[in-house]
């Protein structure tokens, strides 16, 4: 058994103020009440909020404060997400792992923005995997890389256990979300640790799901610490004899005969995607349109008595027979 405590912290995130001293009270108390954690996720650009406006330089006092509070705490943590501004204006969304001595680990810039409506965020490029020694191997994703399988097909190959997934989700497609997350657990045999926020945060309903689909929590609409326990052996198990002793399926992603040409660009295999317009932000009614005849107002009013004849024929047919006169028949 490989045993490791891993925490998310949903909380309330303001849009127009800081929320760094409210996340370092929250990992205050999460490890006054439950000591042996030893990891934190907090969600989804939870220091500052959702504003591209409140972009920083990636060494900040917000880091550096982070990076005390894992070291006085002795946890590995990873503080959600912040709009990074780089030297030459560009703005990333970027989440930092710091571990138990106080250091910068590893970074990761979101590599699937959420365009339309993140237009002016710019895409990373490049995974992040790094390794919980004597523990296993890690890997971050941010909210909306999740739908893009490709994305975790590229962790789990280099090795990832468990994926760390802060989300900002406060839409209509949670369910969805939670419906990726769990199919993203059996696909890739890997813990899932989704931890959304609150109020400009999200709309919570955090969960932390096994490599065999099974959610082992799942919070709900109001402010949530949630410390579980994993056991990394339970991966090593899966991906061995397969999710419940069936599908093996990252052995058989490795033995596959088939080769994906829509992954080549110069292929042509996916000429269809390019008939599907440009990523633009929704408008109201289609962006083709459909034109409607002008109606004249005669054909208007004929239109109407059309209707309400038929509609009394239809009515008159739906009437029982009249009763038989009784008095004629004697």
């Amino acid at each position: 058994m490989t045993p490791f405590a891993i925490a998310g912290v949903q909380m309330h995130v303001s849009a127009l103020n800081s929320n760094v001293e409210g996340m370092i009270h929250r990992l205050d108390i999460l490890m006054a009440r439950f000591p042996w954690t030893q990891m934190v996720l907090f969600s989804e650009l939870a220091p500052y909020g959702p504003l591209p406006r409140f972009a920083q330089p990636f060494e900040n006092e917000a880091l550096d404060q982070f990076r005390a509070a894992a070291r006085r705490h002795k946890v590995w943590l990873i503080p959600g997400s912040m709009f990074e501004k780089t030297e030459d204006g560009r703005i990333y969304n970027t989440s930092a792992v710091i571990d138990p001595t106080g250091h910068v680990v590893s970074r990761y810039r979101k590599m699937f923005p959420f365009r339309p409506y993140e237009s002016e965020v710019e895409a990373g490029t490049e995974f992040c995997v790094f390794d919980v020694p004597e523990v296993g191997r890690f890997g971050l994703s941010i909210c909306y890389d999740i739908w893009f399988p490709e994305t975790t097909r590229q962790l789990t190959s280099a090795g990832v256990e468990v994926l760390l997934h802060p989300v900002l989700t406060g839409t209509t497609d949670r369910d969805a979300e939670l419906a990726i997350a769990r199919a993203t657990a059996a696909q890739f045999q890997c813990y899932v640790i989704d931890v959304n926020g609150l109020s400009a945060g999200g709309v919570g309903r955090s969960l932390i799901v096994d490599p065999a689909a099974t959610v082992l929590h799942q919070s709900g609409g109001q402010e949530d610490m949630f410390p579980i326990e994993v056991d990394l052996s339970y991966v090593r198990r899966q991906r061995e004899t397969g999710i419940k002793g069936l599908g093996q399926v990252l052995k058989s992603f490795r033995d596959r005969s088939a080769e994906f040409s829509v992954y080549d660009r110069t292929s042509g295999a996916d000429a269809y995607l390019k008939t599907l317009g440009p990523l633009e932000m929704p408008r109201q009614g289609s962006r083709l349109g459909l034109e409607l005849p002008v109606v004249s107002a005669h054909a208007m009013s004929h239109a109407v008595h059309n209707l309400a004849f038929h509609s009394a024929r239809s009515d008159e047919e739906d009437l029982p027979p009249p009763l038989a006169d009784k008095s004629a028949s004697g």
